[in-house]
């Protein structure tokens, strides 16, 4: 058995919100396609920067997904998470009664939680004075609502609602959380990944840390010149392996074992050796040699320091010449903060299910420094048995997930 002793854990339904795709169904094309969510911001006024392009997502209709509660009620990034939440449980074909009669967690990763509906009340606030900011969004704003408005939606009485604030490594972190309460026999079912929405306070930071991408992310390029914000949610509604036979669930991937560890050796620029230590971590826990993995769906932020450190720290536990191919989806979808670990997560568990690695996009010549295949610009084909995910977040925040075909590994 992988991991520790206890019960397996698997995969049984996603929900994705992305700018390339809402639902699994799209996402997954998206991912196929190389498709780009670049396009120029229109969530807030960008006066005053040079350049102002991020991955949005458009064409989201809270009140399509959201039955229960009212929409204007929740900030985006909660209106995000409930939907994705949604698509979820309706992709893992379960009943909601059932979900309602069984012990169960909700954990949410964010960076931001609703910093969006923040912006919007310093605005009032410095405009027109406190006494007209909006009541209604200033009760939107606890970030906690993330995961305990999911609980509220589907009537959940017996459900742990979390929400974990570990920045960009936040979505791993969810998904490890729900993989320990279900191998640990506290839960059988699981509903993990993060979600935030694009904000003037978080691009604004980045771009004066002169990170911001004038036009498209690249990661691995030579040429690379930052990230570009995303935003969206991504949810995985996780199962004991029991329960998903019994009910005769599709099981999407396994989850063999994760990874976590803080160094806090620098406020923004990650440590090679603290990376590469969270990955001996997740392989170790998860039973996974390095020669397993078939791929790495890396952070792959596009920034220079970013792309340099991880690459090496890969280099550091798989070999110069033996690393695995290694994709980020962030040159597509953008840095979508507390959810980019769960997005990149559901493209690991499709990737196994459909037997496919997705590009790195905008790919022009590979930094020698960095010296990975990247999987430029074209999906490949591949039959891929273990996948690891890597989330890095600041301070140092690290958490890697290994994802398994199920059937093809352990017993």
């Amino acid at each position: 058995m992988r991991g520790e002793p206890g019960r397996r854990v698997v995969v049984t339904g996603l929900g994705a919100v992305s700018g390339i795709g809402i639902g699994a169904a799209e996402f997954l094309a998206g991912l196929r396609a190389g498709k780009s969510a670049a396009k120029p911001i229109t969530a807030f006024d960008t006066e005053g920067f040079e350049h102002a392009v991020a991955c949005e997502v458009t064409d989201f209709d809270p009140e399509q997904w959201i039955r229960n509660v009212r929409p204007r009620t929740l900030g985006r990034a909660s209106q995000f998470a409930v939907s994705a939440a949604r698509m979820a449980v309706a992709d893992a074909g379960l009943p909601e009664d059932e979900l309602r009669d069984r012990p169960c967690l909700i954990s949410v990763g964010t960076t931001d939680g609703e910093s969006r509906d923040l912006d919007h009340l310093v605005e009032v606030e410095v405009d027109l004075g406190p006494e007209q900011m909006d009541p209604v969004i200033a009760r939107r704003v606890p970030a906690g609502r993330l995961s305990a408005t999911v609980a509220h939606e589907f009537g959940l009485t017996r459900a742990e609602a979390v929400t974990l604030p570990t920045a960009c490594a936040a979505g791993n972190y969810a998904i490890g959380y729900g993989f320990d309460a279900i191998r640990g026999g506290d839960v059988d079912i699981a509903l993990c990944g993060g979600a935030d929405a694009l904000c003037r306070k978080t691009f604004t930071g980045f771009y004066r840390l002169g990170t911001i991408a004038p036009e498209r992310c690249q990661p691995f390029d030579k040429d690379r010149k930052g990230i570009l914000t995303g935003e969206g949610a991504g949810i995985l509604v996780l199962e004991s392996l029991e329960s998903a036979l019994a009910r005769g669930a599709r099981i999407y991937a396994e989850v063999l074992g994760y990874g976590l560890n803080c160094d806090a050796d620098h406020p923004v620029a990650p440590n090679q050796d603290s990376v590469a230590r969270c990955m001996q971590l997740a392989l170790d826990n998860a039973q996974v040699k390095p020669d397993e993995v078939d791929f790495i769906s890396a952070h792959g932020t596009g920034t220079r320091a970013n792309d340099i450190t991880e690459a090496r720290a890969i280099h550091q536990v798989f070999g110069e010449r033996t690393a695995p191919r290694t994709v980020s989806v962030k040159s597509m979808i953008g840095h979508s903060m507390g959810a980019a670990g769960a997005l990149a997560s559901i493209a690991c568990a499709l990737a196994i299910t459909e037997g496919f690695i997705p590009p790195t996009i905008n790919h022009v010549e590979t930094d020698p420094e960095c010296a990975l295949d990247c999987v430029p610009n074209q999906a490949v084909e591949a039959d891929l048995r273990v996948v690891q995910n890597n989330g890095l977040a600041f301070g140092g925040n690290n958490a890697v997930v290994i994802f398994g075909k199920h059937g093809s590994v352990g017993s």
